[in-house]
Formats: C-alpha cells, structure tokens, sequence
C-alpha cells in the first residue's frame, strides 16, 4: 500500500510517503504551545472562581491535541498490522 501525498492539518504539514508519516517539529510545538496556553488560562479562571470553565478549557485542549494527533496513532496501527499481517 503506498501513499503519496500531504496533508494540511490547522496550519501544519505532516507528509505520509512511502516510509511511514514523518512528524514534523511545528506539531511538536504546537503541542507544547496549547499545553502552555491552557494550563495559563486553567490557573487564572480557577483563581477566578470558575473552576468549571478551567475544566472544559483544558478538556478542550486535549480534545484538539487529540485530533492532530490521530492520523500518526492511525498510522501506527495501520504499520503494526501490515507488520503483522493481520
């Protein structure tokens, strides 16, 4: 099965090719740029009393992680089973 091609996913490239996805350093930071952001924003609502909003802010910074982060957990599976040939 070989793919060619890109994908644009929230202002950064991942590109699948033959070998396998090759994670780029931007989604590295971007990761690390949400976790900064919500963990800002979680501290100044919980000071602010609305320990509810902190939760749905960092609820939704793990929901967006998660979506960038499955087409390589996809990939891997996909890899695990052609290794295996399941």
């Amino acid at each position: 099965m070989h793919r060619y091609f890109c994908r644009h996913i929230v202002g950064g490239t991942f590109s699948l090719s033959k070998g396998g996805i090759h994670l780029t350093v931007s989604l590295i930071f971007r990761i690390a740029a949400v976790g900064v952001l919500v963990s800002v924003l979680c501290q100044v609502l919980k000071h602010s009393g609305r320990d509810e909003h902190a939760f749905l802010i960092s609820l939704a910074g793990l929901v967006l992680v998660l979506l960038w982060i499955i087409p390589y957990i996809y990939e891997l599976f996909e890899t695990i089973r052609q290794l295996f040939a399941l």
